[in-house]
């Protein structure tokens, strides 16, 4: 088992995860709105990963041993001025999720808890990954400006990108 008060910080990253699960289907649901498929699918294969990031944490608390305790989504954002102003939000949320992430890991240190940190290594490389990549689109579209045409292609290009399953030994599934 994790001691109560990790339990109770793990849970809260379970509800953080879910959250941005909801934030990123709401930023989906939005480009579909504007017909830009391509992005809409971007964040859609987020809200897929989000979604695994819950999971896996739901999953590590149930081998503990600890119980899982949901709670109520907070309300999200539901539309954006511009496409460069949805990532810009994206990015500050993940720089978030970093320092909260962080903070887990120092709390797991503190406890000697050294399971956990293991486990919570995954999401200290997977925040680096998710803050590349997003640094990585606001940068092209700085680039792009408003050309139409750079935004066709950016939006033909996000369109292939595809969602890949944590598998089953990391999510627990």
């Amino acid at each position: 088992m994790v001691s109560k008060n990790l339990e109770k910080a793990i849970n809260e990253q379970v509800n953080v995860e879910f959250w941005s699960a909801y934030l990123y289907l709401s930023m989906s649901a939005h480009f579909a709105n504007e017909g830009l498929m391509g992005f809409a699918n971007w964040f859609k294969v987020q809200f897929q990963e989000e979604q695994d990031h819950s999971l896996k944490l739901m999953n590590y608390l149930i081998a503990k041993g600890n119980k899982v305790e949901l709670k109520p989504i907070e309300k999200v954002d539901t539309s954006w001025e511009s496409i460069i102003k949805a990532f810009e939000d994206t990015l500050a949320h993940e720089k978030v999720v970093t320092g909260q992430i962080n903070n887990l890991v120092s709390l797991a240190r503190s406890e000697n808890d050294y399971a956990t940190e293991s486990m919570l290594q995954w999401f200290v490389n997977e925040q680096v990954e998710e803050e590349e990549a997003v640094q990585g689109m606001i940068d092209g579209l700085k680039l792009i400006g408003t050309n139409g045409f750079g935004i066709y292609t950016m939006d033909k290009e996000l369109a292939q990108r595809t969602y890949t399953p944590l598998n089953s030994t990391v999510a627990g599934a």
